[in-house]
């Protein structure tokens, strides 16, 4: 199954990188300035609330791609089999799912070929996990083999706290 990696479109690229409308609300003053305080922009303090959620009504894809421009990041469940790969790190986001980061010693082909190897040698792998697994393969492959796509490896800034306490303001 070949999948579309990066849509060529002009304008304004999707505010929450998947299809969504415009909705007018009447709120009580109250729930604004609540919502204010979980975003500065209400849809998306609306959108941040809500995702955990949602996610037992509109199921969510195992691996999917966030667009943004003309570029996109893989976008996953959380499963054990990735957080169990040496030299990889899921870097959670509020809906739940995480972004992947490798370290600098693990490039994009040895993360596609440590995946590769998981999937053929653990074949009673739960369900769930070797669905994340192959999702990302398949966008792999799929990016590796178009012409129209380049799969470039970027580092992200990650602030951790050095305690178990969350960080806040600094």
């Amino acid at each position: 199954m070949a999948m579309k990696l990066v849509a060529t479109r002009r304008g304004r690229p999707p505010k929450f990188g998947r299809p969504s409308r415009t909705v007018t609300l009447t709120l009580p003053e109250d729930l604004i300035a609540a919502l204010m305080t979980a975003d500065a922009d209400l849809s998306r303090a609306v959108v941040r609330l809500l995702e955990p959620i949602a996610h037992d009504v509109v199921p969510i894809p195992p691996a999917e791609l966030s667009r943004y421009r003309d570029s996109a990041v893989i976008v996953v469940r959380p499963v054990n089999a990735l957080k169990a790969i040496s030299g990889v790190t899921l870097v959670s986001l509020a809906d739940g799912r995480a972004l992947i980061s490798l370290d600098m010693s693990m490039t994009v082909a040895d993360f596609e070929l440590k995946l590769r190897d998981l999937l053929d040698e653990h074949k009673a792998m739960d369900k769930r996990e070797r669905s994340v697994l192959a999702s990302i393969v398949e966008i792999l492959k799929s990016a590796r083999e178009s012409r129209r796509v380049v799969v470039r490896q970027r580092s992200i800034i990650v602030l951790q706290s050095t305690s178990r306490r969350r960080i806040g303001t600094m």
